[in-house]
């Protein structure tokens, strides 16, 4: 088994860092209990990363850090049933790939692809449309390895006691090694980005939510323009995305990097950079193939705070934001993003039993965050907000307690599964663990 000592760790938005005594990376279910039962007889804590990016410090150890790199890979395509099964280290846009090639696809992703199915799953990743749970509610059955090194196989039929809480568990349950999704046939949308004036487009944000099949909206601080972004299915033939690929590399990434620089050293240009942004925003239609379009690369580094509030609460929610960026006057260009996601009940699902709209604030890597982020997360929770687990946010055990109900039950489980605490990190204990 490929393992390095002593090297130095660090997230994708570089918030996060620690030199783990271990990096290990298994390529087999037998070497990751092996692992296991090796740690819990050194006393050794474990954290599993995927591609680290978590904003937060889930994935902090000094103990044995595990990554699942090597544990990747499609096993078994039913189409009878319409699911696959896969390794836990798979790749969004690994899966996608080879889904794509045999004519199937996940029913919903978010705008980036590259996280490990077993870190979307943990940390409830989420994409956007009314009609859709976030990434978790695809998952039939989950195959975890727990602190005592038993393969524990978990659904709605087999210990379906565990289901709910495994499904988002932040890695505190066990390994997730190995995971079947619902799967459907490729479909081919027909994806618009526009800008509207934001006046007329509040009075029809019922409409867009509840008349398009994917729907996001991008706010820009200081401006009265807003980017909506649908996708719908199309019986118009797919086309090549080189062009469109290429104009966003450029625009939305090395064009958008300079101006961000720009931004860092001189932050008074930030209400003049993101009003330039807004009104740069032009029309595209393209037509393509699903897996093909819900991302997209992100190569400016930036710090995020995502919460999620009942939908009810999305216009009001997204009024007092405009007004608080203007009267505050906060430096900052980045849009934020704006989506829609389906009531479910899995326990540590932000959505958990309430239609849900998710509000993502994000500041350039470089710039002070603090303020902006918390006068953002006092609105969201002045609307029930609930913050997503691998995103920012300052909320302790009393207030995650208040946002969760379903907390002890989930704290109950983890102690019979892990009563030695093998999975967990300082962060984690200090977030929800009630000692």
């Amino acid at each position: 088994m490929k393992t390095i000592q002593g090297k130095r760790w660090r997230n994708w938005s570089q918030t996060c860092e620690s030199i783990p005594e271990k990096i290990l990376y298994p390529s087999s279910i037998e070497e990751i209990t092996s692992i296991i039962k090796e740690a819990s007889k050194q006393e050794k804590r474990i954290r599993v990363v995927g591609a680290g990016h978590s904003f937060t410090s889930l994935v902090k150890t000094d103990d044995w850090l595990i990554s699942l790199d090597l544990l990747s890979g499609i096993e078994q395509l039913d189409e009878a049933a319409s699911t696959v099964t896969i390794l836990g280290g798979t790749r969004l846009f690994q899966l996608g790939e080879v889904l794509g090639q045999e004519g199937y696809s996940q029913e919903n992703l978010g705008d980036i692809n590259v996280q490990s199915i077993a870190g979307a799953i943990s940390t409830g990743t989420h994409g956007t449309g009314l009609k859709f749970g976030n990434i978790p509610t695809q998952v039939v059955e989950i195959v975890i390895v727990t602190a005592s090194g038993d393969v524990l196989t978990v659904s709605e039929e087999q210990n379906p006691q565990y289901f709910k809480a495994c499904l988002i568990s932040l890695g505190v349950l066990g390994i997730i090694v190995k995971v079947k999704l619902k799967i459907i046939k490729t479909l081919i949308y027909e994806y618009r980005s526009e800008r509207k004036e934001y006046p007329l487009f509040e009075q029809q944000l019922e409409c867009y939510i509840n008349e398009n099949r994917h729907f996001e909206f991008f706010l820009f601080p200081y401006s009265d323009c807003v980017q909506v972004k649908t996708m719908n299915i199309t019986n118009r033939k797919p086309k090549g995305l080189f062009f469109h690929n290429l104009k966003n590399l450029i625009f939305e990434n090395y064009l958008f990097f300079v101006l961000s620089e720009v931004c860092r050293v001189l932050p008074r240009s930030s209400q003049t950079i993101s009003r330039i942004s807004a009104k740069a925003v032009g029309t595209t239609t393209i037509t393509a193939k699903s897996y093909e379009i819900f991302a997209s690369p992100r190569l400016v580094k930036f710090r995020e705070m995502e919460y999620c509030i009942p939908l009810h609460y999305f216009k009001p929610a997204i009024q007092e934001i405009r007004k608080c960026i203007e009267v505050k006057k906060h430096k900052v260009h980045f849009p934020i993003e704006c989506r829609t996601v389906k009531a479910d009940d899995i326990w540590f699902s932000p959505s958990y039993q309430r239609d849900s709209a998710y509000i993502a604030f994000h500041m350039y890597k470089g710039m002070p965050y603090e303020e902006y982020f918390q006068e953002m997360e006092a609105i969201m929770r002045k609307y029930e907000g609930r913050p997503h687990w691998g995103k920012m946010h300052s909320l302790g055990k009393k207030e995650l307690y208040s946002c969760y109900p379903k907390l002890p039950d989930f704290q109950a489980i983890r102690y019979e599964l892990d009563p030695q605490g093998i999975f967990l990190n300082d962060y984690i204990k200090k977030i929800i663990i009630d000692e």
